[in-house]
C-alpha cells in the first residue's frame, strides 16, 4: 500500500471516528469555542448497483493499482454508520445517491426486489432515483419505491400523461436544529441513454426546474443548508454549481467518481463517493446562529475489510436476500487467470472479453458493447453466472448489419464527443464504446468533429467507401438501421443468440482468459490509463 494511501485511510478514521491525536484534541477545544454554533454531518453513498455483499475492489493512487478482495458490502457500510450514530447521535442526515436496485443478477432476476429489505435495512432517510432505476420497466421502479421505508425525492421524473411529479421534488430534515433541505435531481436524458421502452409512460425535465426550488427552499422555508442531491454526473453536477445560485452542496452520483477531496465552485461544494458499496462519504458542516456555514469537511472512507469489519446483522439481511439465488450465482461458466477490471474510460480488460465474444459468436467484422460504469472487479478464478450478470444486467439479443466506413467514422467522432467534450452539457451517457477487430486512434485534444486520427480493420486502414459488418445488443425500442449507435445500417437482422450467450460460449471456447489484448481505442496525445471523464472537462 503506498504511503499516499495510507495517510487518505488514516485521515478518514480520524475524521469518522475520533482520534486520541494533538490535533484531534485542538479540534475539539477549537469546537469548545464555537459557542452558539451547531454540527451535522451527511453520510453519503451513491451507485450501489445492487453490490449486496463484499467483492474484489480496485482502489488506486497515481499510477499505482492495489487490488483488494471483498472490499465494500453492505455489511460494511452498516459497521460506518453504526458507529457514526453511536459517536453522534442526532447529528446525522443519510443519503442515497440512485442506481440501486440495478446491476446484479439476482436484482434482475427480482425485478430488484432483492435489494429493499436491507437497504431499508441501513436506516436511510432520503434517496433519489438514478438513470438505472427503470431498468425493469416503471412499474417496477414505482413498486420498489414504495417499499423502501425512506423517502425518495426527484423534482424532474414525471407521468408522462397526467405530468404529475412521481415524488415530492424536495424534502426538509432539520438535524440537530439545522434545517437541510434537499432537492433530488435525476437524469433528463434517460429515455435515449437507457433502451427506450424501460421508460415509456415517464417524462423527464431538465435543470430548469431547479431555480424555483431553491429560491422556494430560501426564502418559504428559511432551511439553513440547500443540498441538491443529483445523478448526472460529476462534470454536469460541476456545471449546475456555476449556473445556479443558492445550493450549497451538490452530491453527485452516476460517474462512480472517488472525489477524495471537494470540488469548489463559489460557495458550492461538490462531491461523490464512488461506486458499488466501496465507500462512504462523510461532510461535516458547522453551522453558526445565523443559519451561515462556518466550517465545512469532506472525508470519502474505504471500506477496506482490514478496517470495518462486517456488521453481523445485516450480513444476516443480505444473505436471507440472496439464499434463494445461491445456486445460480455460483454456477461456474468460465475461468480467467487475469483480473477483469472496468475502470477505464477507453480499454477494459472486462469489456475486451465481451466485444471479443460478440465479435467471434456473429463473424462480424467489427463487435461493439456498451461502454458502461457499473460491475466491480472479476479476480482471478472462477467466473459465475453472477459476474456475468454483474458484467452484463441487460441480457440483449444480438443484432448484425452493415455500415460504410465514412458512417463509422462519423458514429466515432460523435462517440468522441459524447464521453470527452469539454462541455458538459455535451457529454451522454458512460464511457466510450468497447470494441472488438477495429483500431480507434484519435487525440483528445483536438477540437469536436476532429479527434478521429485513424480507423483500421486488420491493419488496414477503414476505406470510406467499403461495408463492414457489425454486430451489437440489441437496445429494444431504438431505429431499426441502428447497431448500437451507428445511424444507417444495411441488412440489419436479429440473431436468435443474446449477450449473454455470446459470452457463455466465448468462455467455454477461450478459458482460462491468461492475457489482455491489445488496446483497442489508443489516445495519441494523452497516453496512459484515463480513469475520469472529470479531467477533461474541467
Amino acid at each position: 500500500m503506498s504511503l499516499l494511501r495510507m495517510a487518505m485511510i488514516a485521515s478518514a478514521l480520524s475524521v469518522a471516528f475520533g482520534s486520541s491525536s494533538p490535533a484531534a484534541s485542538a479540534a475539539e477545544r477549537e469546537d469548545a469555542k464555537a459557542v452558539g454554533s451547531r454540527r451535522a454531518s451527511i453520510v453519503y453513498i451513491n451507485d450501489v448497483h445492487a453490490q449486496l455483499e463484499p467483492h474484489p475492489e480496485l482502489f488506486w493512487s497515481g499510477a499505482e493499482e492495489e487490488y483488494v478482495r471483498d472490499a465494500g458490502g453492505l455489511s460494511r457500510i452498516a459497521t460506518v454508520f453504526n458507529r457514526l450514530r453511536a459517536e453522534r447521535p442526532g447529528e446525522l442526515l443519510f443519503v442515497d445517491g440512485g442506481d440501486t436496485i440495478q446491476g446484479s443478477g439476482p436484482a434482475a432476476w427480482t425485478e430488484g426486489k432483492v435489494v429493499v429489505d436491507p437497504m431499508n435495512a441501513l436506516g436511510l432517510d432520503v434517496a433519489i432515483p438514478g438513470n438505472w432505476s427503470i431498468a425493469y420497466g416503471p412499474s417496477p421502479w414505482k413498486t420498489r419505491a414504495q417499499e423502501f421505508t425512506y423517502e425518495v425525492v426527484a423534482a424532474n421524473m414525471r407521468d408522462g400523461q397526467s405530468g404529475e411529479l412521481l415524488f415530492e421534488p424536495y424534502t426538509i430534515r432539520t438535524i440537530n436544529g439545522i434545517r437541510f433541505g434537499i432537492i433530488g435531481f435525476t437524469e433528463p436524458d434517460i429515455p435515449t441513454r437507457q433502451p427506450p421502452h424501460l421508460s415509456e409512460g415517464l417524462a423527464f425535465q431538465a435543470e430548469e426546474v431547479l431555480p424555483p426550488l431553491v429560491s422556494e427552499l430560501r426564502e418559504e422555508h428559511r432551511v439553513d443548508v440547500v443540498v441538491l442531491a443529483t445523478h448526472i454526473g460529476l462534470p454536469k453536477a460541476i456545471g449546475l454549481a456555476e449556473t445556479i445560485d443558492g445550493i450549497d452542496i451538490i452530491l453527485s452520483a452516476d460517474t462512480h467518481e472517488r472525489t477524495y477531496e471537494p470540488i469548489v465552485r463559489g460557495d458550492t461544494w461538490i462531491v461523490e463517493a464512488g461506486a458499488f458499496g466501496s465507500f462512504v462519504g462523510l461532510l461535516d458542516l458547522r453551522i453558526d446562529e445565523q443559519g451561515e456555514i462556518v466550517d465545512r469537511a469532506w472525508r470519502l472512507i474505504e471500506l477496506r475489510p482490514e478496517l470495518y469489519p462486517e456488521d453481523p446483522e445485516m450480513k444476516r439481511s443480505v444473505d436471507a436476500s440472496l439464499a434463494p439465488h445461491r445456486e445460480r450465482m455460483n454456477r461456474v461458466i468460465g475461468h480467467t487467470d487475469i483480473w477483469l477490471a472496468r475502470y477505464e474510460v477507453l480499454n477494459t480488460s472486462l469489456d475486451n472479453v465481451i466485444a471479443d465474444a460478440i465479435r467471434e459468436e456473429t463473424g462480424a467484422d467489427i463487435g461493439l458493447s456498451n461502454g458502461f460504469r457499473f460491475a466491480p472487479p472479476t479476480a482471478p478464478g472462477p467466473i459465475t453466472e453472477a459476474d456475468l450478470w454483474t458484467w452484463l444486467p441487460l441480457r440483449l439479443e444480438l443484432k448484425t448489419g452493415q455500415a460504410s466506413g465514412a458512417q463509422l467514422h462519423k458514429y466515432w467522432e460523435k462517440e468522441l464527443e459524447n464521453s470527452l467534450s469539454k462541455d458538459p452539457q455535451k457529454l451522454f451517457g458512460g464511457w466510450l464504446p468497447r470494441v472488438s477487430g477495429l483500431t480507434v486512434d484519435f487525440r483528445m485534444h483536438a477540437a469536436a468533429g476532429e479527434r478521429l486520427e485513424r480507423l483500421r480493420i486488420g491493419g488496414e486502414p477503414v476505406d470510406e467507401h467499403q461495408m463492414y459488418t457489425l454486430a451489437a445488443g440489441n437496445r429494444q425500442g431504438a431505429p431499426e438501421d441502428y447497431i448500437h449507435r451507428v445511424s444507417g445500417c444495411q441488412l440489419t437482422q436479429l440473431q436468435e443468440i443474446n449477450t449473454h450467450d455470446a459470452v457463455e460460449n466465448y468462455l467455454r471456447r477461450h478459458s482460462p482468459i491468461r492475457a489482455d489484448r491489445e488496446l483497442s481505442v489508443r489516445c495519441l496525445d494523452s497516453p496512459g490509463v484515463l480513469r475520469s471523464q472529470i479531467l477533461n472537462s474541467l
